[in-house]
């Protein structure tokens, strides 16, 4: 098949073409992604499957050799993909979220449409109940205009939908935070369609990912598998409102099962929208925050919240600032590739990410550093 004139390789077809071979079952896809090392190598030997993925079922086999229909359908979506200048990231990719990389059930393939870096330095999921009460849309507006304060830089994630989630997305791109929202469905479509205006803010100011093509429609089961998504590409996640049941407790349980941080606003006892809320927080399954401070202090990003505090009151920045060895380390490799983030630099210099979170607050307390929407950092000349 020929890929003159495209901008995707032959990987990224069969990568595609993967997900729809597959039967749809995220896991097995990736099982088989990782066990070939990739989904070129899984269509080279697609005529000898047993001799390389023994336990392969007889369904799964016959699927497997197939592959005619899944890459021309494949190949018409990277078309589209192409013309509606959307990113296709792979499992192997660079600037795949790498935090779904820890995730068992990661989607081999995401679509991506927008100006935000998924690989943040921090990210915070903001999810609840669809029938946000007015105490809800102060929780938010408050948790989110804090944030700002607290950390500028900070990715608000949610899943565009009703009640918490529109309300999540506007008030960050209110307070200038970016902000991603995970969608159930194809990014050729908008549902709700009433979310349309947030939605194109957002990607000037965030991004819209998901891992469906196009053409697939917001099904009831779309929406329960974007949550772990929603779960998957934060550090931690934040239960403004639910009820005994629904998708905010649904995502608020994925989290915990990635060895994610998990908070829930407490409520009334007896209001329908807290007993989710209150429920998680009794069962030792949500730490109890009242604030975006609370979050994180128990997420230990204390050097940030200190510089922005720091900064209200007014720092004087050193002059002839005084730099440790580590510190000119940092600044060494920012002299030569500016704008890196935390995690490149930490690879960079072999120092641990802590360490160089700690460093890069020192150095930008000196003035010698700038962090950028993002959450990469700017050497100040």
């Amino acid at each position: 098949m020929s890929m003159t004139g495209h901008y995707w390789d032959e990987e990224t077809l069969y990568a595609l073409a993967l997900t729809r071979l597959s039967g749809f079952n995220t896991q097995i896809a990736l099982q088989l992604y990782k066990m070939m090392g990739s989904a070129t190598q899984l269509y080279e030997n697609r005529n000898h499957i047993d001799e390389v993925v023994p336990q392969c079922s007889p369904r799964l086999k016959k699927a497997l050799q197939q592959w005619d229909d899944a890459l021309k359908r494949s190949e018409a979506e990277l078309e589209l993909m192409q013309q509606k200048n959307i990113r296709v990231l792979k499992y192997n990719d660079e600037d795949y979220p790498q935090r779904l990389v820890e995730c068992d059930d990661a989607p081999v393939v995401l679509y991506y449409k927008g100006s935000q870096n998924l690989n943040a330095t921090r990210m915070v999921a903001v999810v609840g109940t669809r029938h946000c009460t007015v105490y809800g849309q102060d929780l938010i507006r408050n948790f989110i205009a804090e944030l700002q304060r607290l950390c500028p830089t900070c990715v608000v994630v949610s899943g565009l939908a009703y009640g918490v989630d529109i309300h999540a997305h506007r008030n960050a791109l209110d307070n200038n935070l970016p902000t991603v929202g995970v969608l159930a469905h194809g990014l050729d479509q908008l549902y709700p369609p009433r979310h349309m205006e947030t939605a194109q803010r957002m990607l000037e100011q965030g991004g819209l990912l998901t891992e469906y093509m196009t053409q697939t429609n917001a099904d009831k089961v779309n929406f329960v598998r974007r949550n772990r998504i929603v779960a998957g590409i934060t550090d931690a996640t934040v239960l403004v409102e639910s009820a005994e049941k629904g998708g905010g407790l649904i995502t608020a349980r994925i989290a915990a099962d990635y060895h994610r941080d998990v908070f829930a606003f407490p409520g009334a006892v007896g209001a329908t929208y807290s007993a989710g809320c209150n429920m998680l927080i009794r069962n030792n399954e949500a730490q109890l925050i009242t604030s975006a401070q609370d979050m994180m202090m128990a997420m230990r990003w204390d050097s940030e919240m200190q510089l922005q505090q720091a900064k209200a009151v007014g720092i004087e920045r050193s002059l002839f600032p005084q730099l440790t060895p580590q510190e000119q380390q940092l600044v060494d490799v920012l002299a030569i590739t500016d704008n890196l983030s935390a995690n490149i630099l930490s690879v960079k210099t072999n120092i641990s990410i802590q360490q160089v979170t700690t460093l890069l607050f020192q150095l930008e307390m000196k003035g010698v550093v700038k962090a950028l929407a993002g959450g990469s950092y700017h050497l100040l000349k």
